[in-house]
């Protein structure tokens, strides 16, 4: 170790004398209590070290920071040349202490900073974020942007020793005009979008082809114009096919304004009934424009099938949402159902097994949909399994009725049993759910060779993304529904049991309410397939029948309801004592609706140390975008989700501050 001092040791010893004096004048002052009886020597003695002490302090505090200015001044003045250099340096560079405290500062740091003045005290007078408790935590060096003057600067701050104390160093470098530079490069790179017709079919049937050739031109002129504004070109691709690029600054500027092109293209009309929507995918910040088309591409399929109207971002994996107040068009087409099937029915004749899965607290018409699925496997002679967890009374039920001779005794196997099943020829067939985190057994996601996806459940940011075949239709009133039209295209000769039947229709009745909520054309459809098979309606009514503890529950939550702004009934589902209580709170969500003015009803059920809420609508309000921004999901009117380590009213005062805030931005029409 050198055995020279440092200056500030020596100057440390230096500034121990005056307190070894007030040591020794306070022991001096204790001394007189013992040594005399004189009152007046006691009370100078005291003053006088009182005196001393307030001094020394004084002294300290004041010169404190020109001594440590005065301690670098000297350590810089050692070496002339070098101190001169630091001074004179173009770079702005400043000593501080621990505490932020600046002791040096060169001429450049200075005039970077505003003078004197304005950096006089400490750094975080310069940038708010950057306090004591960061610095403390930097070990070596850090690097923070910060903005002065409106300048944009590089902030390097690295950890040093000046005479054996720690001191931080901080250079500024002035990246204003790099800055700018990066930023024009980044607004103008190119975006490409894509633009889809939802309804164009549909519209079309009913009309002229001469008044469709003109509301063609309509749209075009609308959707040209609304690109041409934001300096975009715009080509068509086919009838109701867009494909356009804009510049990315533009993209902030749409999101701003929620795509407003949404609500702009159902203004045209020239008689037609129902209301043109579009969809718009766009995807962008991947390493090449292949990439961001394919972006584009996914988030165009998401926006529809998330049922349309809408428009969805695809930023890397980063995905945003738009829109979506339009109720979802029928499609009356079967089109799309008989090619899926075709497709499913070459992934069963491929492989020898099928596993079927749902959602966890399986429903009526998840089953009813696994049901289904297992019924075209038997038809092709593949043997089938369904993942059973825990299900609630009426499924349960429902479920009694297939363990006979009919059935083989494993067409219901529990989690471990279906984690032996999968192989290589095993098919893993997932219906009335597509997010993973929600099915039965994620595991047997990651371990499957081959996924098939069935749901009417709108498409959200969490997606089985490795599925061979996916089905999402959010216009289906159900995943039965859509099931029973899979069902008669694999094969014309199918015959369903009247087990079986009625699994499937009583999924359809309760997903719709006894169809009164979200049943279109193909519902009944759907409906009178499955009666001619069998499936008999009282049997189904008697089987959803509630207990009176169960009804009393039900009818005290309807009862508690509170209306929220007018147009939001929300309450709460005792669920103490009843064998389903999530079921009961969907029911009491459902009946909140027949009340006039009630536009969406929302129900918070208390369930094994979580909280369910049950969503439901009819056809103003999308509850599925609501819950999902609660962490939750599922269809435009019947949604739902789950909260954790809240209470019941701290779930309705979320959801209250969601539904305000919703309404404030023009998302929720009131």
């Amino acid at each position: 170790m050198n055995k020279e001092k440092s200056a500030s040791g020596i100057l440390g010893k230096y500034l121990r004398w005056p307190v070894l004096f007030i040591i020794l004048m306070a022991a001096a002052t204790v001394g007189t209590f013992f040594l005399t009886d004189d009152q007046r020597l006691r009370l100078l003695m005291i003053a006088a070290t009182l005196i001393g002490i307030i001094a020394a302090a004084a002294v300290y505090l004041y010169y404190r920071y020109s001594i440590t200015k005065s301690l670098v001044n000297f350590a810089l003045d050692m070496d002339e040349e070098q101190g001169r250099l630091a001074r004179d340096l173009d770079v702005p560079y400043a000593l501080m202490d621990k505490a932020g405290n600046f002791v040096w500062k060169n001429e450049a740091f200075e005039e970077a900073t505003g003078g004197e003045k304005a950096a006089r005290k400490d750094i975080q007078t310069l940038f708010s974020d950057i306090d004591e408790n960061v610095i403390s935590k930097i070990a070596e060096s850090a690097t923070f942007s910060e903005i002065i003057r409106d300048k944009t600067f590089k902030v390097i701050i690295r950890r040093t020793q000046v005479d054996e104390e720690t001191a931080y160093a901080v250079y500024l470098y002035d990246e204003t005009e790099l800055y700018a530079i990066t930023k024009k490069y980044d607004d103008d790179t190119q975006i490409v979008g894509l633009m889809y017709l939802d309804n164009y079919d549909e519209i079309s049937k009913s009309m002229e082809e001469v008044k469709k050739s003109l509301l063609v031109a309509l749209v075009d002129r609308t959707v040209g114009k609304y690109i041409a504004d934001l300096d975009g070109i715009i080509r068509k691709l086919e009838t109701d096919k867009y494909l356009f690029i804009i510049k990315k600054m533009y993209l902030s500027q749409l999101e701003a304004e929620r795509f407003s092109i949404l609500e702009e293209v159902k203004k045209v009309n020239i008689g037609n009934e129902l209301k043109v929507t579009v969809s718009i995918g766009i995807g962008y910040d991947s390493e090449s424009y292949a990439e961001n088309l394919d972006n584009a591409k996914t988030a165009i399929e998401m926006a529809l099938a998330r049922g349309g109207d809408q428009a969805v971002v695809k930023e890397g994996k980063a995905i945003r949402y738009y829109g979506g107040k339009s109720q979802s068009i029928e499609k009356s087409t079967r089109v799309r159902a008989r090619v899926k099937a075709g497709a499913f029915r070459e992934i069963l004749a491929e492989n020898s097994r099928v596993v079927i899965m749902g959602h966890k607290l399986m429903d009526i018409d998840c089953l009813g949909a696994a049901v289904g699925i297992w019924k075209t496997a038997a038809s092709l002679s593949k043997p089938g399994h369904i993942v059973l967890g825990e299900a609630s009374g009426s499924v349960r039920q429902m479920i009694d009725r297939f363990h006979t001779s009919d059935y083989p005794e494993d067409m219901f196997v529990t989690k471990a049993q279906a984690m032996d099943l999968i192989d290589e020829g095993t098919v893993l067939v997932v219906v009335d759910v597509n997010r993973p985190s929600l099915t039965e057994a994620p595991e047997l996601i990651d371990i499957a060779d081959t996924i098939v996806v069935f749901d009417h459940h709108r498409q959200g940011v969490e997606s089985i993304e490795q599925a061979t075949l996916s089905y999402i239709e959010p216009y289906a009133s159900s995943a039965c529904e859509m099931i029973s039209e899979i069902v008669q295209y694999i094969d014309d000769d199918i015959r369903l049991k009247s087990s079986e039947a009625d699994a499937m229709f009583a999924g359809i009745a309760v997903d719709t309410y006894n169809f009164t909520n979200q049943a279109g054309v193909r519902t009944f459809e759907a409906a009178a397939y499955l009666r001619k098979n069998g499936a008999d309606v009282t049997r189904v009514r008697k089987l959803f029948r509630d207990s009176l503890e169960d009804y009393r529950a039900k009818a005290e939550a309807i009862h508690m309801a509170e209306v929220f702004e007018g147009a939001f009934a929300i309450s709460e589902c005792n669920g103490e004592g009843l064998e389903s209580p999530t079921i009961i709170g969907a029911q009491a969500a459902n009946e909140l609706l027949d009340i006039e003015g009630v536009k969406a009803s929302f129900v918070f059920t208390k369930f094994r140390d979580q909280i369910f809420v049950s969503a439901r609508s009819i056809d103003e309000v999308n509850v599925q975008i609501i819950m999902e921004k609660m962490g939750g999901g599922g269809h435009r009117s019947i949604a739902g989700t789950q909260l954790r380590d809240v209470t019941v009213k701290e779930g309705m005062d979320q959801l209250k501050e969601l539904l305000t805030d919703m309404i404030k931005k023009g998302e929720l029409d009131v």
